[in-house]
């Protein structure tokens, strides 16, 4: 993959008569000085952040949007070949912020969106002060000396079951994913924004996803950052977060009181008071 800008030119094609606005749904809310960007994961859409939106509106002005594919984004925007890399949804990220004409952002990025959100900020940093990145994995293969959490074969298995009856698969990957069994209803929560993803356009984000490898870009990032983590996640083992943080030149890392995947959705008060602390 590219770096800096080079990196991403070859992805700014294919949508010059769209607004990035209406292409990816942004909402903006609030009415602070400070710009807050919540960025959404693979399977999710902006409603995620839902929590997040009644804790901080009274004090930040707030971007959401939806990743194309995702949520209400506009589908027929939808390119194979624009987004053969996260970095074609990083380029989105930066029409939305221009659009917008956001400098100086704090950026929260969930799972995927972390590391759309280090590429968007390695491309251009001054629309951002500082990145919030909530169970980001540079690489989820393991490697050697690197635990990224799977295998091949266990992917190549994923993709399978995928291909072969997408619904089926999105209602057991749910309640494994947001690992809260005694609250089922956000298992389903999951399991129906997942579901509502075209299956094609899924199975090629989670081919995108989870065969990315972007540790060698970690060290040019030399905005503060704050990884956080739960206490056991399975799509991001704790050593694939402390990794992150170690490489990022000026990263924290915190673990807060939550399980799965999805602490914004499942702890968001322990989301929101590290995101605060960080800010401050």
């Amino acid at each position: 993959m590219g770096n800096g800008s080079a990196g991403l030119d070859i992805f700014r094609r294919g949508h010059v008569a769209r607004s990035a606005l209406q292409r990816n749904h942004v909402q903006v809310l609030g009415e602070g000085r400070e710009t807050l960007v919540l960025a959404h994961g693979f399977g999710t859409d902006q409603t995620y952040w839902r929590e997040q939106v009644a804790a901080f509106s009274s004090r930040y002005r707030l971007v959401l949007f939806d990743h194309v594919g995702a949520g209400r984004s506009e589908l027929s925007a939808y390119s194979p070949h624009r987004y053969r890399s996260l970095h074609g949804y990083a380029v989105d990220v930066l029409e939305v912020l221009a659009e917008l004409e956001v400098q100086q952002c704090t950026f929260v990025g969930h799972s995927m969106s972390a590391m759309v959100g280090i590429l968007a900020a390695l491309d251009q940093p001054a629309r951002f002060r500082r990145l919030v990145l909530l169970a980001g994995s540079a690489r989820y293969l393991n490697d050697v000396g690197y635990v990224g959490g799977l295998e091949q074969a266990d992917l190549d298995q994923l993709y399978a079951l995928m291909a072969a009856n997408y619904q089926a698969w999105a209602s057991g990957f749910a309640p494994l994913a947001m690992e809260n069994p005694e609250r089922p209803e956000l298992a389903a929560y999951f399991a129906g924004t997942l579901s509502a993803i075209r299956p094609d356009i899924a199975l090629a984000v989670a081919r995108v996803l989870y065969q990315i490898d972007l540790r060698a870009e970690l060290p040019r990032l030399t905005l503060p950052a704050l990884v956080l983590q739960t206490q056991h996640d399975i799509a991001v083992p704790r050593q694939a977060g402390e990794y992150l943080a170690q490489h990022l030149p000026q990263a924290r890392f915190e673990i807060i009181n939550a399980r799965g995947h999805f602490p914004h959705v499942a702890a968001p008060d322990a989301v929101n008071r590290a995101i605060l602390g960080f800010m401050s």
